[in-house]
Parts: structure tokens; C-alpha cells; sequence
């Protein structure tokens, strides 16, 4: 996974599990919306990242 790549899907996740922290604390549903999908992207970014490396990693040989 590319170094980039792997600090904006960390980023995203942590920045998601705040606001849905907040959100709760609040009672806020959209934030804590905003929250989850903002968590979810950082996971399919992660996940299309692992993919790529994982492809990479089976052509290579």
C-alpha cells in the first residue's frame, strides 16, 4: 500500500470515529452519520489499496 494512500485511509477513519464520537455524545444523528461514511470510505481505501498490493505481489512472481 503506498504510503499516501495509507495515511488518508487512516486519517479517514480516525476523523470518522471522532465525529461519530461526537455525534453520540450530542445526540446528533447526522454527524454520527457523517461519522460511519466517513469511516466507510477510509475502509474501501484501504481496501483498494491491499487489493493493488496484493495483485501486484501475484504478477511479480
Amino acid at each position: 500500500m503506498s504510503g499516501t494512500e495509507k495515511t488518508k485511509a487512516a486519517t479517514e477513519q480516525a476523523r470518522g470515529k471522532t465525529k461519530e464520537a461526537i455525534g453520540r455524545m450530542t445526540g446528533n444523528e447526522r454527524l454520527i452519520a457523517e461519522g460511519r461514511a466517513e469511516q466507510a470510505k477510509g475502509d474501501a481505501r484501504e481496501a483498494k489499496e491491499k487489493t493493488k498490493d496484493t495483485l501486484k505481489d501475484t504478477f511479480r512472481h
